[in-house]
């Protein structure tokens, strides 16, 4: 059996398992294995067997190097004994601390622990307490907690918060140098009402220009990006401290920024009325919506007024209403932007990208960070109208890139893989859609498919089954399109503040600008080695990264690998959230939609409250369920009912996990869109009489214990079965068969 090297993944069950550096499938560790080794650390493990699915199972041999980040729990006391339960359930064992190692800890805190002799076959690991994080009920609590557990980091070095504080507080006049002055256009910010730091400014006019055949009739669209890496140097603390990060990280009340406030949200925020540097893309887009040229170009701009997406939309749905006269001198220029975002999307949707529509929701907190309530979050023109000028830069700046010829980080999004391809074919053809994929399917048989299927009952378990079946967006330096947006090559460029990836892409544009080409330095190599995603060749080692190629696929690893990071951090506490919010409502009772069908229960997302919980499939009933895989559903074998994707469904809050980050439901009721696979009732005029699947279930059970109760009789009269007795439903289907099959024989003869 070979032997293989990797890290271990814990499991909340106990077991555990190896993913292996090399990508070789991961290996499973039983739970007796796992008594020596804890999440995180890296070993060497031999294969001693396959289970009967094919899947690997392993033996630890060697454990190569111990997970050194401190471990967040609760400091509990148990029979005299000092030990912290870890909040990341992964790690499967507590921790003794002994009672001189507690700090100023008491019990029922939240603490940091750092391991001072690791578990054993025979005994638990045992730490002592570094950090007092707080009691659990704290505001904010939720956040420190997965900031730790998700290993973000949240403290600026001391020689980054040096180095801001020594920027000047405003622009001055050496920074303006060889840049062009746009303080005189009408360039305005438009973002949430919640936004702090505002990273670009958009502008946009009537253009015309050339006579006959070759004259252009469109706009002029400037996208100004403030300029970061005028302030943030290769090499410096200040760089060093934002790749780290790599992104910014958003939860609900508070931002764990990349960049020290004095830059997030003073000199590089495009703040209103007053002067910051940027990169401005300067587009000229056709009545078609094309891009007919470009330019970039350093720039000093002075943003005219800070907008909301809501203010702008009232704007431009009531152009003579009381947002319009606030803002009279930016009418103008608010029509033109509508005016072009019109343009593009027509553009894009001649392109065939793929737009979906999605319910996006909004946590609002109280004082306390507590949830007040949840919100969909709705988009409205404004939002749509940024998001198309955004693309257009983005788009423009990988073709720069790419037709220099320079090495960048470009924004990819993959197709399909022929797994899941098949399966979302085979999935389309089981709901009786005709349309269907092709071997090498493109955005636009998407949006196809998407299109048609809008005003179906299912069409959000449809749309969600077509999102499922395309790739995750990466960062990479090979350029191999975005299949989502159908653009050839695509790039992020418009946001620097929050965006590590943007911040290169400034560089090396400034570099091709002035005839140079950008390097990566090499401190930039010294990150941990990049996780093997899923069906993808084995990551380039940092450490071994000699070409400039290899390098920049170092840094794109690193970049996805931190904003997954972000991403889990902020669901983490989302759900921590939405726990404790539940707990309010245990035994109430809601409608909701099955979101998600498993082997093992539904997923069901409450319509009032935009908050999802398990339906465990022993809280069906008593009945056997099968998954079918291709339909997503389970299907009762006796009554036949079935559950799908986009059900809508009766439950009540019936258990709230607030450690485990579970909400658990119980079904009360279902509702009138799940129908059982047998023939229905009718009444008498002959239409379908509704019938609940619980009201069948309990015919049948009653059905059966009349059959049983009879043949009891009829056994105690040592008569056998008796003439009269009734029979059961499939017996009495068999026994008319069986008559009808004898007289049509008796009629041949004749």
């Amino acid at each position: 059996m070979s032997e293989v090297e990797g890290v271990v993944q814990g499991h909340r069950d106990g077991h555990g398992f190896l993913i292996p550096d090399d990508g070789q499938p991961d290996l499973y560790l039983s739970a007796q294995e796992m008594h020596a080794v804890m999440h995180g650390d890296r070993l060497r493990a031999r294969i001693v067997r396959y289970d009967k699915r094919g899947r690997p199972e392993g033996r630890v041999l060697e454990i190569l190097d111990r997970k050194k980040r401190p471990i967040i729990g609760r400091l509990l006391l148990e029979s005299g004994v000092w030990l912290v339960a870890p909040e990341d359930k992964r790690y499967g064992q507590d921790i003794l601390v002994p009672k001189n190692a507690i700090a100023n800890a008491t019990a029922g805190q939240v603490v940091a622990v750092e391991l001072t002799e690791p578990p054993s076959l025979y005994s638990q690991p045992v730490g002592r307490v570094t950090e007092v994080l707080g009691e659990i009920d704290d505001p904010g609590m939720e956040i420190e907690i997965a900031v730790r557990k998700y290993e973000v980091p949240h403290r600026f070095s001391a020689e980054t918060l040096s180095q801001a504080a020594k920027l000047p507080d405003r622009v001055r006049a050496v920074d303006m140098k060889n840049r062009v002055d746009l303080r005189d256009v009408a360039l305005v910010t438009i973002d949430g009402e919640d936004a702090r730091d505002f990273d670009d400014a958009v502008f946009c006019t009537p253009h015309k220009q050339g006579r006959g055949k070759t004259a252009f009739k469109g706009w002029r669209l400037l996208v100004a990006i403030a300029d970061v890496s005028h302030y943030v140097k290769p090499g410096e603390p200040l760089d060093l401290d934002a790749y780290e990060r790599a992104t910014s990280v958003y939860f609900p009340r508070r931002v764990i920024p990349m960049l020290p406030e004095k830059l997030s949200n003073g000199l590089c925020s495009l703040n209103p009325e007053q002067d910051r540097l940027s990169m401005v893309c300067d587009m000229l887009i056709t009545e078609e919506g094309e891009t007919y040229a470009y330019q970039f170009y350093p720039a000093v701009i002075c943003s005219h007024a800070r907008l909301t997406y809501n203010e702008v939309a009232a704007v431009l749905a009531n152009t003579h209403g009381p947002e319009a006269a606030r803002r009279k001198d930016l009418v103008p220029h608010l029509l033109h932007l509508h005016e072009v975002y019109r343009a593009l999307l027509s553009q894009r949707q001649r392109r065939g990208a793929v737009d979906f529509d999605t319910v996006e929701t909004q946590i609002v907190c109280d004082d306390n960070g507590r949830i007040e309530k949840i919100i969909p979050r709705t988009r409205n023109d404004a939002h749509r109208l940024i998001e198309e000028a955004m693309l257009a830069a983005n788009v423009c700046a990988a073709d720069f890139i790419a037709g220099g010829k320079h090495h960048s980080l470009y924004r990819v999004h993959e197709g399909p893989t022929p797994e899941k391809r098949t399966a979302l074919q085979a999935y389309l053809r089981a709901l009786g859609i005709g349309m269907g994929l092709s071997d090498d399917p493109s955005p636009g048989e998407y949006q196809a498919i998407a299109s048609a299927t809008k005003d179906r009952p299912d069409a959000t378990q449809i749309h969600t089954m077509l999102l499922r079946s395309m790739q995750q967006a990466i960062y990479t330096g090979a350029n191999a399109g975005h299949f989502g947006l159908a653009y050839q090559a695509y790039t992020h460029f418009t946001s620097p503040i929050r965006r590590y990836p943007d911040l290169l892409v400034h560089r090396v544009i400034k570099a091709m600008l002035g005839n140079k080409r950008y390097q990566l330095d090499a401190a930039k190599m010294d990150v941990p080695m990049p996780a093997k995603r899923p069906g993808k060749a084995k990551p380039i080692n940092p450490a071994s990264a000699s070409t400039e190629v290899e390098r920049w696929e170092v840094v794109g690893a690193h970049c996805s690998a931190n904003e997954r990071r972000a991403d889990e951090a902020s669901r983490d506490v989302e759900a921590w959230l939405k726990c404790r919010y539940m707990r309010e409502h245990l035994g109430e009772e809601f409608s909701g939609t099955v979101s998600a069908v498993t082997t093992f229960g539904l997923f069901v997302q409450l319509d009032a409250l935009f908050v999802e919980g398990l339906v465990h499939i022993t809280e069906l009933g008593g009945e056997y369920y099968r998954f079918d895989e291709v339909r997503q559903e389970l299907r009762g074998e006796r009554t036949g009912i079935r559950y799908a994707t986009g059900a809508r469904v009766q439950v009540q809050v019936s258990r709230v996990d607030l450690d485990g980050r579970k909400i658990d439901f119980r079904l009360v009721r279902d509702g009138e869109e799940l129908r059982p696979a047998s023939r229905p009732l009718r009444d008498k005029t002959g239409q379908a009489a509704p019938r609940k699947p619980t009201d069948q279930l309990a015919e049948v059970q009653r059905q059966d214990r009349e059959v049983k109760a009879s043949g009891k009789r009829a056994k105690a009269g040592g008569s056998g079965r008796s003439a009269a007795a009734p029979q059961s439903p499939v017996a009495a289907r068999k026994t008319a068969a069986r008559k009808s099959g004898e007289a049509g024989k008796g009629r041949k003869r004749r």
